[in-house]
């Protein structure tokens, strides 16, 4: 994206912005206004602190009188969803791929192609193995080499562009406090409730409505119980000699099936919920993208959904490429995609929390002062 554009992203947010900072109409909704409420100017770091702030419940749009026809012409969720953007490209590294990945459902989709493909080459070259259940397809020792490095560039690569926008927000040192309190606001997804607790407007426009926030919740949950899935069977087979093939009533079966109940249902329902809602309060140009990851993420979860499903039969070797292939998709891709989405949010909670301590500390020493 040219320098230009940038500049001119980041000054109409900014316009934007200060109009709503003089109106206070919206104080009461999401974190977005107390933030932008504390202060009267705003540099670049400011303003992409309230853009990964804001969820883009787009409330305030539709309680906005300053909206086009207005000569103002607001539009701060849109206005905030490219400045949203533009952050995530821009601190990921390449920036190519993330703008490819975030802008293309077309690349996205070809990279799952690409790794299914892998997966199916890998499989036909090193199998057949003699172990039980997938592992006769494909080793455990092979897993491992494949998928090692394909999870740790995602995390190198995710804590470089946090690092890289945390000092751009100019937001200090993590405190312990500012953590704990974001972590509780991420895990109910507290600003998706339009800040009034009745639901936000994203595709119902100006009725409320709790679906995108309960369709949140289960992909979130889902996707945390597969990952706690994956990780007890690890902890099963290293520690304690327990190897997979694993029963219906294991802890990683327990743990495994219900996500991945929750991943399909959620992501089905938050690519309908995306038909409905108004591109042009968010940010058109990553749609097809975001649509795109919405439904690898949903994939990765009836693909594994489907192994189980499958064991003992002979369909077991050609799911287990399909669903690997996705996995390892999703995990490559993840810092160009939608998924960097809750790692911003997270780190933006901090950083709000931090920077409300510090107001509400600086008021009580003037206070004192008095």
């Amino acid at each position: 994206m040219p320098h230009e554009t940038l500049q001119t992203l980041a000054a109409e947010a900014r316009r934007q912005v200060e109009i709503c900072n003089a109106c206070r109409y919206c104080e009461g909704y999401c974190s977005v206004f107390p933030s932008l409420m504390r202060q009267k100017e705003f540099s670049d770091g400011d303003i992409t602190h309230l853009a990964n702030l804001c969820h883009n419940c787009r409330g305030c749009y539709y309680a906005c009188q300053y909206t086009a026809p207005h000569e103002f012409a607001l539009n701060l969720p849109a206005a905030l969803a490219e400045v949203r953007q533009e952050s995530w490209q821009r601190h990921a590294w390449p920036g190519a791929a993330a703008r490819l990945f975030h802008e293309n459902g077309v690349a996205l989709a070809a990279a799952l192609v690409a790794g299914i493909a892998a997966l199916f080459a890998t499989i036909k070259a090193l199998g057949p193995y003699s172990g039980e259940g997938f592992y006769s397809v494909l080793s455990h020792g092979a897993m491992v080499a494949i998928f090692a490095p394909a999870f740790i560039f995602p995390l190198i690569a995710v804590a470089f562009a946090l690092r890289s926008y945390w000092r751009e927000t100019g937001s200090g040192a993590v405190s312990i406090a500012g953590l704990a309190e974001a972590v509780r606001q991420a895990a109910v997804l507290r600003n998706l409730d339009g800040g009034q607790g009745q639901g936000c407007n994203f595709e119902r426009e100006d009725r409320y409505s709790d679906r995108r926030r309960l369709l949140h919740q289960m992909v979130m949950y889902g996707f945390l119980l597969c990952f706690a899935s994956t990780s007890v069977a690890t902890i099963m087979h290293y520690a304690f000699g327990f190897q997979a093939p694993y029963g219906f009533f294991s802890p990683p079966k327990l743990l495994g099936v219900p996500g991945g109940i929750l991943l399909v249902l959620g992501c089905a329902g938050l690519a309908w919920l995306k038909t409905r809602a108004d591109p042009n309060l968010g940010s058109r140009r990553v749609w097809g993208g975001e649509m795109a990851f919405v439904l690898l993420l949903g994939f990765v979860g009836l693909s594994g959904l489907a192994l189980y499903a499958a064991t003992g039969t002979t369909l077991v070797s050609p799911l287990l490429a399909v669903h690997l292939g996705s996995v390892l998709s999703f995990f490559l891709l993840l810092p160009f995609t939608k998924m960097i989405h809750g790692f911003y949010r997270l780190w933006a909670l901090v950083a709000e929390e931090q920077r409300r301590a510090g107001t509400s500390a600086a008021a009580r020493v003037r206070k004192k002062a008095k």
